[in-house]
């Protein structure tokens, strides 16, 4: 019988490893769906710069479910997705042995829904948007950083990345409010 397990790495010659780590692919991403749903789908197994893609994924989901639902059901399902994202990107982390492996970008996609949630209808306030918060959820400014360097767990992966989208909405709000209401643009 063939077994299909993700590659690890940190073993050594004969086997044996101090810190075996696995290293995730699509199978390891469908085999459970906390797996799935704290990959995004499967978008955090980008090669490159996977909690931008994340982020990303966040549009079109968003634009599909303001569709489909009311502007209360679909904050209630963000806050839905929150609670899910606690669970599965703890669980996924601890299988990983890493706690924010670099492929969970969960927290990115929920995080980025709430910013789209009360970011205003436009192109411009959406690349705002998303170039703020990649800004915040990269850079870690305090207190950003230190709710992810003393959060642990399925919470603290999805809590640093909502504090970046309270500072985003911060900007966007402070925008608004000051200089396009003085009529500078």
């Amino acid at each position: 019988m063939t077994t299909l397990l993700p590659k690890t790495y940190g073993s050594s010659e004969n086997g044996h490893s101090g810190s075996l780590r696995i290293r995730p692919d699509i199978v390891f991403v469908c085999k459970r769906p906390a797996y799935f749903t704290a990959f995004s789908g499967g978008v955090g197994l980008s090669p490159k710069a996977p909690g931008t893609v994340g982020t990303l994924i966040a549009f079109p989901l968003f634009w599909v479910l303001d569709h489909y639902l009311d502007s209360i059901h679909l904050l209630l399902l963000i806050d839905i997705f929150f609670i899910i994202g606690i669970w599965a990107c703890g669980v996924t982390g601890k299988a990983l042995g890493v706690p924010d492996h670099g492929g969970i970008v969960w927290d990115e996609t929920v995080a980025f829904l709430l910013v789209l949630y009360f970011t205003p209808p436009g192109f411009t306030w959406s690349l705002a948007a998303f170039v703020l918060f990649r800004f915040f959820d990269i850079v870690k400014p305090q207190p950003i950083r230190y709710y992810d360097q003393h959060f642990k767990g399925g919470f603290g992966v999805m809590f640093d990345d909502i504090i970046a989208a309270f500072f985003t909405l911060i900007c966007l709000a402070a925008w608004k409010a000051w200089v396009l209401s003085e009529s500078y643009f």
